[in-house]
Order: structure tokens, then C-alpha cells, then sequence
């Protein structure tokens, strides 16, 4: 599980910069809850953009965090997948 999780974090890219979201560190850890099956999401805070680039910087963001819920959901499509 370790290892596909490190995969996701790896193959996601944010889009303008092109690094994954594992080398800027965005995801601060990922829990697994096997009750309820179940991986929490645990995220870095991002800095707060300038107000004039606040709609795009959200927009990448929530892009990104789109495309790392569905590579989760590709690797365990058993397991909900929730943002704390």
C-alpha cells in the first residue's frame, strides 16, 4: 500500500511548475482506515496567494487535488478518498 500511495504522489504533476505533489510536499501524510474503508488525506497549508491570483491559484489547486483523488481512487478503487 506504501508503495502505490508513494506512486500516486509521484505521477501527479501540478500543472504549471511540473513537479509532483510529492517533491512540493503538499500531501503531509495519508491514513488508512480499514473499517470504513477509508484513506484520509492529510494536506500541507498553502501559502495564501496575492488577491489578484487568488481564482487561479484555487483553480490549480483544486485541479491538482482532482487529479491525485482519481489516481487514488485508480490504485484502491475500493476505499473512499476524504481531504482533512
Amino acid at each position: 500500500m506504501i508503495r502505490k500511495i508513494d506512486g500516486v504522489l509521484d505521477r501527479v504533476k501540478e500543472p504549471v511548475s511540473l513537479f509532483s505533489i510529492g517533491q512540493l510536499g503538499w500531501v503531509r501524510g495519508i491514513r488508512y482506515d480499514e473499517e470504513r474503508k477509508k484513506l484520509s488525506v492529510f494536506t500541507n497549508s498553502l501559502r495564501r496567494p496575492k488577491k489578484c491570483c487568488t481564482i487561479m491559484a484555487s483553480l490549480l489547486v483544486s485541479g491538482t487535488m482532482k487529479s491525485l483523488t482519481e489516481e487514488l481512487q485508480k490504485e484502491f478503487p475500493d476505499l473512499s478518498i476524504e481531504f482533512v
